[in-house]
């Protein structure tokens, strides 16, 4: 695959975690929904605090999404998708469906720049080095 076609891929991903990290999950802690009480009941989380988690997980996608800091919002975003995980855990619910987001999303900007795969394998970033 070209470095451009994984590029483009890579933001394909990166679009579509937006959009559902943004408008499906961070919106629905906005607006009402049936049963949206109850969900927030059985995993004890009291509804007094949705407005502050939307804004939280709104402000760590946005930065995903921007180049120049695309790599601190994916490590915000994985804090993020870690104490979701945890809420799950912690109440017996479905649990895979964070890591499945968080692995997405580093695959997604493993895309955008590669320098993040290189890195995640252990080896050099530097085009000067030859160790590798």
């Amino acid at each position: 695959m070209s470095s451009k076609t994984k590029s483009i891929t890579g933001w394909v991903m990166s679009s579509l975690l937006g959009l559902f990290m943004i408008v499906g999950s961070g919106g629905g802690k906005f607006s009402d929904f049936p049963g949206k009480a109850e969900m927030m009941d059985k995993l004890q989380i009291p509804t007094s605090l949705l407005p502050t988690v939307g804004v939280i997980e709104i402000t760590v996608v946005v930065l995903f999404l921007i180049p120049r800091t695309s790599f601190l919002g994916a490590i915000l975003t994985s804090a993020y998708l870690g104490g979701a995980l945890w809420t799950h855990l912690r109440v017996g619910d479905t649990w895979f469906f964070p890591i499945i987001i968080g692995v997405w999303m580093w695959v997604a900007l493993g895309l955008r720049q590669p320098a993040i795969f290189k890195l995640a394998l252990g080896q050099s970033t530097d085009p000067k080095s030859t160790a590798n």
